[in-house]
């Protein structure tokens, strides 16, 4: 297909408002017999004269005046798709968006970040994924925003870091270890509910024990954090949950937060989308309100 000559088309639009090659000219702030040369490759690529003499002047043909209204609008669309966006509004955004995460950031940060769409952004909805077998790849069409423990991510996808996990115990108030000090001896000796998404009986806090000559049992993995403070307030299992939900959980369940006598490191967390978002303004907004709930750097409006 042959494409016409675009930059014919300011030319039209100004010969067909003005009427005239000199009010043409002058409009496109060029000489009128620069105007004539073009009006004469109109002429030849539309087959039409467009403008004809009408006694001391020149009128539209009939092709001319159809074309009018048209070149206007052409002309205003091809103006407003090279401008620049406008200031983003968030109020008026009707969007959805995809956001893929464990139960620890959906019992968190999920109130204030609903809330905050509530009263900021309320044509925005949130659809929460659960974290699975995912593939970052999934951030190319799927998914628009992957929070938690990322693996290694492809070249095309960018990541922001958020505050990282630290890990406590929870039990039942009711427990008889309850209110006693909790010792690496005493630690290891209770039955233990673990959080991991594939059943692994196996971790760093069994590396850390194995390393003072201790082992654990650990009565049953679950695949939720939730899960795991549930299941402790039917037991007198400790319960390793982020200590954020424990925080959450302690202040609703009869749960006592105790800390974990072993030297463990924080669990990093980041939140990751594609490069086609990046300069998006409204997945800038949640990206930055993420931030904002989950302790993590925000960008601000660019």
């Amino acid at each position: 297909m042959h494409l016409p000559d675009m930059n014919l088309l300011p030319a039209l639009d100004a010969l067909l408002r003005e009427g005239s090659v000199t009010g043409a000219a002058a409009r496109m702030n060029v000489s009128a017999s620069a105007m004539s040369r073009t009006l004469g490759r109109l002429r030849r690529a539309l087959g039409d004269p467009l403008l004809v003499p009408a006694g001391r002047g020149l009128t539209l043909t009939p092709r001319a005046l159809e074309l009018r209204p048209r070149a206007e609008a052409a002309l205003a669309g091809a103006l407003a798709a090279l401008l620049p966006a406008e200031p983003l509004d968030i109020a008026s955004v009707q969007r959805h968006f995809t956001l893929r995460t464990n139960d620890a950031f959906a019992v968190v940060v999920g109130p204030a970040l609903t809330e905050r769409v509530t009263r900021q952004a309320p044509g925005i909805r949130l659809r929460f994924l659960p974290e699975g077998d995912e593939d970052p790849a999934d951030l190319r069409d799927g998914v628009d925003l992957d929070i938690g423990q990322l693996p290694d991510l492809p070249h095309d996808v960018r990541s922001s870091p958020l505050a990282p996990q630290h890990y406590v115990a929870v039990c039942r108030a009711g427990a008889p270890h309850a209110d006693e000090p909790l010792t690496v001896e005493r630690f290891a000796a209770l039955p233990h509910i673990t959080v991991t998404r594939r059943g692994r009986l196996h971790g760093v806090v069994d590396d850390r024990l194995a390393d003072l000559g201790l082992a654990r049992r650990v009565l049953a993995t679950v695949p939720s954090h939730v899960t795991a403070c549930f299941l402790a307030l039917s037991s007198d299992a400790l319960a390793l949950v982020a200590a954020s939900v424990a925080a959450h959980a302690a202040r609703t369940m009869p749960l006592v937060v105790r800390d974990i006598p072993l030297s463990l490191s924080a669990v990093g967390t980041a939140m990751a989308w594609h490069v086609r978002v990046d300069d998006d303004p409204a997945h800038r907004w949640l990206r930055d309100a993420v931030a904002r709930d989950a302790g993590g750097p925000v960008t601000g409006p660019r």
